[in-house]
């Protein structure tokens, strides 16, 4: 027959350390029209934002909650250049 182990000591409160990391995207919500241009966003990420107020990520990268009427503002020239670039032919993906 075999004798159950023992059980480890806990370790002392006094000495024992542990680093707990939490990793999050470093994402900065901005002000929606800050810029003061419009941006190139999908439109289901325009739907969701408006129901959950969840941030949205434009091509160029610009994080924030749409508030704004886009029509109010010039197209950003960043996001102009990256859907250039995707659609040669003039074509906004629609």
């Amino acid at each position: 027959m075999t004798t159950p182990l023992e059980p480890l000591p806990l370790a002392d409160p006094e000495t024992a350390r542990g680093v707990l990391v939490e990793e999050r995207p470093d994402t900065q919500v901005e002000d929606g029209d800050h810029e003061r241009f419009a941006h190139y966003v999908k439109k289901d990420q325009i739907v969701e934002s408006a129901v959950t107020g969840k941030p949205v990520i434009a091509l160029c990268g610009k994080v924030w909650v749409p508030g704004r009427d886009p029509d109010k503002f010039p197209v950003c020239p960043d996001c102009r250049r990256i859907i250039e670039a995707m659609f040669p032919s003039g074509g906004d993906g629609s």
